[in-house]
């Protein structure tokens, strides 16, 4: 199957987002794909903040991005947007880091007034860095996600049926990419 990198853009070890991503992460695996989670957290402050391109960590998550197949990036919704840390990693990945990448975007929120999160600040952020195919996303609910002491999360039956049926669209999307070389991106095939 597929290699999977499942991004979590909280900043909190404990937060929703994170613990309904590894929820999810769950049904990937057993969907047969390999997935490796990455939370956008645990990269030092010092490298996202100082845009250090030579820092070891920085060199790792790009590794991560560029072994991934398809790519979950799960964000809490902040002032209408996703997180400030997610957009620090993005902003020092390579340009067209998701060339050729299936991408499944991800948010949680208060309200339902940040549904349009996705669409409007992320998504335009996925596409510009050349993702070959960015699914239908969800927003869920922070009230829809229950934490428990064990690191398990229950998901509200509604908001479960409906984020199994875009990751399982993920899976399929990711199972049927053809076994083609990444498109050139724009700008290098310009310069070739």
């Amino acid at each position: 199957m597929a290699t999977v990198l499942s991004v979590s853009g909280s900043p909190s070890a404990s937060s929703r987002t994170n613990r309904l991503l590894r929820h999810l992460d769950d049904r990937l695996s057993a969907q047969g794909h390999e997935v490796i989670p990455l939370d956008v957290r645990t990269v030092p402050a010092r490298a996202l903040l100082g845009a250090d391109l030579r820092h070891p960590a920085i060199g790792e998550a790009a590794e991560l991005f560029a072994r991934a197949d398809g790519v979950v990036v799960g964000t809490p919704v902040y002032k209408a947007s996703y997180s400030g840390v997610l957009k620090a990693l993005l902003d020092l990945l390579p340009q067209y880091a998701l060339t050729g990448k299936t991408v499944l975007p991800l948010a949680t929120g208060g309200s339902t007034a940040h549904v349009l999160a996705i669409d409007y600040a992320l998504r335009p952020v996925l596409n510009s860095m050349g993702a070959s195919h960015v699914v239908q996303g969800w927003f869920t609910l922070d009230r829809d996600i229950t934490a428990h002491e064990d690191g398990t999360v229950t998901v509200a039956p509604g908001a479960a049926e409906a984020l199994h049926q875009v990751v399982d669209q993920f899976s399929a999307a990711l199972t049927a990419r053809p076994s083609v070389p990444a498109p050139t991106p724009p700008a290098l095939a310009a310069a070739s």
